[in-house]
């Protein structure tokens, strides 16, 4: 392939799209002495998981977490030198509130012992009061069927997650009060609507592949700290040529080979071309040919967040966090100290499947969900509300349905020099910051390769 004339005969990549697999794909390729151009419409970077202000808070569009077995986003903090902002859990500690019992909520914990896999969580389900000592047996012996599914096997991908779950014995509550608990969080999907594939692939390894891999670590500042602030900075160090608030027109071939990119105003010229934005998207910047099947894109689902943002004028939740059972509600995070409130707490609620609240008025939110946080935290009923506002993602994730798995396309198209990046390629992950990143990995691996670069992947288990 020509490398684009730039007075020093290096090659040129233009990424579109600054979210994390933008930012990882273009610092990959300049770290590997590619001059990269990132383009990105918003005025920063990081795509859904930005921050923004509102009044003397600066507030998170949404709470991310990751765990100790994202190896990838974990490289991601690393790169940014942002991972002492982000630290993880010493141990797998979740508290979970039960809101049914007619005495109040009670509380639960999900954790894990030093012990090896699968008994680094026996003990912990063994204590968990949120089901009957039955149930909690038969979640043993399903977490061992799941350790065994091999998650190569595309037929996995055509069943749901509930179906499998049922013929292993999980009861309804089972379901609700652990596999769910988990699963929506980490696949914006209840079981029912789950590729038993991605399901696998969070359980497995999240919890079955070593002791520590479900730890939880979260964002200690704003997400904007990393993901815009810490990430420019690295780009800059990098060489990486930044432009916001740049929508790109169209991408086509160069008459002599390589690539047009057009933007408003100017025409960028480049050897190698990462569409790193959602499939809709990508699908109507493709050239001809660019993917054997490009309707299917189009048939990859979207699945919708919402976070609703308390502040109260007094400290109503001693803890981090916890998950909720019996309630609308699912998992409360503290935002007070990163959000840069001085007096009072701030709570953020995140709602994955929120397809019955996406869309409701905020006045009938308030109406549903403050009651509901005063039956979990009883010292909530005295406090005062100062502030009530939610953000809303509708397009928050693919949908992760059963089938989705052959829709998902690889990093490397039909057309040579142009690559494909994002959450929702086909990176064995569901819609995560940890997904986001590796499909970043692997769009920039195959447009080294075909540059002739040679390229060692960072993490050394997909080496």
């Amino acid at each position: 392939m020509r490398a684009t004339e730039d007075g020093t005969g290096a090659h040129h990549a233009v990424v579109v799209g600054a979210g994390l697999a933008g930012i990882t794909a273009a610092l990959q390729l300049a770290d590997a002495g590619v001059r990269v151009t990132l383009v990105e419409g918003r005025p920063r970077l990081g795509g859904l998981a930005f921050s923004f202000r509102r009044g003397d808070l600066v507030v998170d569009n949404g709470q991310h977490v990751y765990l100790r077995c994202c190896t990838a986003y974990r490289w991601f903090l690393d790169r940014v030198d942002g991972a002492a902002l982000a630290p993880l859990q010493d141990r797998l500690d979740v508290p979970v509130l039960d809101i049914g019992p007619a005495r109040g909520p009670r509380l639960g914990r999900i954790r894990r012992s030093g012990l090896p896999v699968p008994l680094h969580l026996a003990a912990g389900l063994a204590a968990y009061p949120h089901l009957s000592l039955a149930e909690r047996a038969s979640v043993g012996r399903a977490a061992l069927a799941l350790k065994r599914l091999d998650l190569t096997d595309p037929a996995l991908d055509d069943t749901d997650f509930a179906t499998w779950l049922s013929r292993h014995g999980q009861s309804a509550r089972t379901i609700e009060a652990l596999w769910d608990l988990v699963g929506v969080a980490t696949l914006n999907a209840t079981a029912p609507h789950a590729s038993l594939g991605l399901a696998a692939m969070v359980f497995k390894t999240g919890l079955l592949s070593e002791p520590g891999a479900a730890d939880i670590g979260w964002a200690r500042v704003p997400l904007g700290d990393l993901h815009d602030t810490l990430a420019r900075k690295a780009l800059d160090s990098a060489g990486v040529r930044t432009e916001l608030r740049t929508r790109v027109g169209s991408v086509s071939r160069a008459p002599g080979g390589g690539w047009h990119v057009d933007l408003a105003g100017e025409r960028l010229e480049a050897d190698a071309v990462v569409l790193a934005v959602p499939q809709r998207e990508t699908h109507d910047l493709l050239p001809e040919g660019a993917l054997e099947h490009p309707g299917r894109l189009l048939e990859i689902g979207t699945a919708p967040i919402l976070n609703v943002h308390v502040v109260y004028d007094r400290p109503v939740l001693r803890r981090p966090f916890f998950a909720a059972l019996g309630t609308p509600v699912q998992w409360v995070f503290d935002r007070t100290d990163a959000s840069g409130l001085k007096e009072g707490q701030y709570l953020a609620l995140s709602q994955s499947v929120a397809d019955d609240d996406i869309d409701a008025p905020v006045s009938e939110l308030r109406t549903r969900y403050l009651p509901e946080l005063e039956r979990l935290l009883p010292a909530a009923r005295g406090a005062e509300v100062r502030d009530f506002f939610v953000t809303r993602e509708r397009t928050a994730t693919f949908a992760p349905t059963p089938g989705v798995g052959r829709l998902r396309p690889a990093a490397r198209t039909r057309a040579p020099g142009l690559f494909l990046a994002g959450a929702w390629t086909a990176t064995g992950w569901p819609a995560t910051m940890e997904g986001a990143v590796r499909s970043g990995f692997s769009a920039a691996g195959a447009a080294l390769r075909e540059l002739g670069r040679r390229h060692e992947h960072p993490l050394r288990e997909a080496a």
